[in-house]
């Protein structure tokens, strides 16, 4: 409805209601020319109304909803399903062009604008959680792991002559197979102990640099986010490496924007040396569906040539999932959520703590990793050889996700290459543990019913049970109950408060 239509509408309705109902229509577009305007979060979440409609007016741009369009090329945005095509809001046409997944669509200006204010929302988003100084961004429909390998693919052109990847160990095989799918050969750096942390070993890095030659070396491939007792790689220290010996530096910081600590590292890598590249997931980030990435960076022109390698176009769902959803938060929304977590992280670690007493275990010490816990299984491993992997059985069966057992002395190849003490990120860790992580949207109440179900599950163990005898496995009527008890005490919390 423009002006025109609203002085028409004036002939059928009283002119005082169209009018009211113009401002409330300018309402809403006001909240749209800012958007435009400054290419920024807004501060206040919207409703979905002002959403809905702002899809809409996107989706009317695009060539595909156009009265009376014509298109005899193979790519028309024809959709056979109209569930399929209510689900996309109608924007059919991807993002990108064959050339660049960032270049203007001529047909799909809608497209091309969504495109482009969720990677200028995403940038201001990085910037708010700690890294002021990134310039650039883009979202890819990709996870953390394939958008790794288009960040070294794209390296390669710069430094043909590379062949190595120098990454200290962390035990994940998606950022493993990252190195191994880009054509490179993976240089596993194995951590240091100190105290019950597992930390970047800086000498060694120092020493395999001097040993292959620094032209030989693609990159370095350090990691923020990772389960204790491994913590962040020391970022600073490596980015000062980097740039002494003028190699890239690439960071995997797949749930990392969560965490102040994680971004303020890669904000003091950059200020005190390189990094060239740092990735983050989607879905553990902003909790909309898998699939999608942010690549960013502090030189622009390398991160357009990111966007670039990637070959033809790409599906908009990913970007289109996370516009809707800072939309729908705010920058206040947004940070309400990190603060949440944070109190969360202190909940989980103190309780934890406490039930691991109770047990004779300990929660491991692990300061520098402000996201996973680990909780020591010492005493567990001692009464019997397949307890921890029980445990973890147990706690799968009683809908606990997410927790980790890691047993001691277990081997995996992960694209032929072998990892001792698989999964604790060593060859040999000093204890048997269980992972629990406080990520964003964590509630008190998903940490107060894995308390209890953990401690149900030990006290079981202690006592000589198993699941063949007389354990029950807890059935849904348990679970539901336990849940209701949960939200009672939640409630009655929040009433005394």
């Amino acid at each position: 409805m423009n002006a025109e239509n609203f002085g028409a509408s004036e002939r059928l309705v009283s002119a005082a209601y169209v009018r009211q109902g113009a401002q409330g229509r300018r309402a809403h577009e006001l909240r749209l020319r800012t958007l435009l305007e400054q290419g920024k979060c807004p501060e206040e979440g919207w409703d979905e109304s002002t959403i809905e409609l702002f899809l809409h007016e996107l989706a009317i741009m695009d060539s595909n909803n156009f009265l009376g369009n014509c298109g005899v090329g193979e790519r028309e945005g024809r959709v056979a399903s109209g569930l399929v095509a209510r689900r996309h809001y109608r924007l059919i046409h991807g993002i990108g062009r064959s050339g660049d997944i960032s270049a203007v669509q001529p047909k799909a200006a809608g497209s091309s604008l969504l495109n482009k204010l969720t990677n200028s929302i995403a940038l201001d988003i990085l910037r708010l959680a700690g890294v002021r100084t990134v310039s650039s961004c883009f979202v890819v429909p990709m996870a953390t792991g394939m958008s790794l390998t288009l960040c070294f693919l794209t390296l390669r052109h710069q430094r043909p002559q590379a062949k190595y990847i120098l990454w200290p160990r962390i035990d994940q095989k998606s950022c493993f197979k990252s190195m191994i799918t880009a054509g490179f050969e993976p240089v596993v750096i194995e951590n240091v102990l100190e105290g019950d942390e597992l930390r970047t070993d800086l000498v060694a890095v120092e020493t395999k640099i001097q040993e292959l030659g620094a032209a030989n070396i693609l990159c370095v491939h350090s990691t923020t986010s990772c389960f204790a007792p491994r913590v962040p790689d020391r970022l600073e220290e490596l980015a000062e490496i980097c740039a002494k010996h003028d190699i890239p530096h690439i960071v995997n910081n797949a749930y990392g924007v969560q965490s102040s600590k994680c971004m303020h590292l890669i904000q003091q890598g950059a200020r005190r040396g390189r990094i060239d590249a740092f990735v983050q997931s989607l879905d553990k980030n902003f909790m909309v569906p898998v699939g999608g990435a942010v690549i960013a960076g502090f030189n622009d022109a390398f991160i357009q040539e990111i966007s670039k390698t990637y070959p033809g176009r790409a599906s908009a769902s990913p970007s289109l999932d996370v516009l809707i959803t800072l939309l729908s938060l705010g920058t206040k929304g947004y940070q309400r959520l990190l603060k949440e977590r944070k109190e969360m992280f202190s909940y989980l670690s103190s309780e934890l703590k406490k039930l691991a007493e109770a047990y004779n275990e300990r929660l491991l010490e692990t300061p520098h990793n402000p996201i996973s816990l680990a909780m020591s299984l010492k005493k567990l491993d001692e009464q019997s050889s397949t307890a921890v992997t029980q445990l973890g059985s147990m706690l799968f069966t009683r809908q606990v996700s997410g927790a980790r057992v890691v047993p001691l002395g277990s081997s995996q190849s992960v694209s032929g290459h072998t990892f001792k003490g698989f999964m604790s990120h060593t060859d040999s860790y000093h204890c048997a543990y269980l992972n629990a992580a406080s990520a964003i949207g964590m509630s008190k109440q998903d940490v107060d019913v894995f308390l209890k179900r953990l401690d149900k599950c030990l006290k079981a163990l202690e006592k000589g049970k198993t699941h063949g005898q007389d354990m029950p496995v807890t059935n849904e009527e348990e679970i539901v109950s336990e849940m209701e008890k949960c939200n009672t005490n939640a409630a009655e919390g929040t009433a005394k408060s």
